[in-house]
């Protein structure tokens, strides 16, 4: 994990426009903490002043430091090729995105797989977020 003023590029997949869902909760966690966020969803939109991204393929960027998921594993293992195309340092699967093979699938091209609250990982609660 870097210290906390070490700014990260970090791209939130599953991020939602709903402020009590997950995936929004941590796209404030990170720009709180002073990273640079990539949100992506399908339908778009802003969340706190960021541009959400419908996929992948429109990331102004080529690399990130951090990938954190918030898909179904099933969406996660459709994506894992296009993932480790950024050659995240680190790949967060929170708590109902992961399963046996997604976490193979991600191992197998060399990621590093985290399972665990990436929300936590900046030591913010996501209660915090309500």
């Amino acid at each position: 994990m870097n210290p906390p003023n070490t700014s990260r590029r970090v791209i939130v997949l599953g991020a939602s426009r709903s402020p009590h869902k997950y995936g929004n909760k941590a796209v404030r966690a990170y720009l709180e903490r002073g990273d640079e966020v990539y949100p992506v969803n399908p339908h778009g939109g802003m969340i706190s002043g960021q541009a959400v991204y419908r996929d992948l393929d429109e990331l102004p960027i080529e690399t990130t430091d951090l990938v954190s998921i918030y898909l179904p594993p099933e969406v996660g293992l459709m994506l894992v090729d296009l993932i480790a195309d950024f050659r995240p340092a680190e790949i967060w699967l929170n708590p109902g995105s992961e399963s046996p093979e997604l976490i193979a699938s991600l191992k197998e091209r060399g990621l590093n797989v985290v399972q665990a609250c990436s929300i936590l990982s900046v030591g913010r609660f996501p209660s915090e977020f309500d």
